[in-house]
């Protein structure tokens, strides 16, 4: 069990776990689980560690879309943002690149959800492995992280 399902099953939200044959030679994690797990890719979400102002910040888009870091910055009030490097995004979250999950990180960082999650029923993200998606509504992702919508991706 990773931290992430621990925290959705301590909070008692509604939420179902979806595992797929990770490929270590993928190209794009959330794209090979949006295809492994044939769903539509508007609906994984990945989970990108950017800084803003020297401030950590968890930021989820699309799986098929780019984080527009402007738009970042300004949700978040900041001026400059920049993507975390690597070792910084391991380090504070406590998970691996490809299996970093919004859920049960390290220490509770801001985060900001792309608008367009609202649009569905549910959401799928990394459960906290390779090969391992959380399925859940948006709005208890947003309950559970204490997060914010705004328009993230282009």
């Amino acid at each position: 069990m990773t931290p992430a399902v621990k925290m959705a099953e301590d909070a008692g939200v509604d939420f179902r776990l979806h595992r797929y044959q990770h490929d270590p030679g993928a190209e794009s994690y959330g794209l090979e689980a949006a295809e492994l797990l044939d769903l539509d890719p508007r609906r994984v979400f990945k989970t990108l560690l950017a800084v803003v102002d020297d401030q950590p910040q968890v930021a989820m888009v699309p799986v098929h879309l780019s984080l527009d870091l402007k738009a970042l910055a300004k949700a978040a009030g900041g001026k400059k943002a920049q993507m975390a490097d690597a070792d910084l995004a391991q380090r504070v979250t406590g998970y691996v690149l490809g299996g970093i999950s919004p859920l049960g990180q390290k220490r509770r960082l801001p985060l900001w959800l792309d608008q367009s999650a609202l649009s569905f029923d549910t959401l799928y993200m990394s459960a906290g492995r390779r090969g391992l998606e959380i399925e859940m509504a948006a709005v208890d992702l947003l309950a559970l992280t204490a997060g914010q919508c705004a328009v993230l991706a282009r």
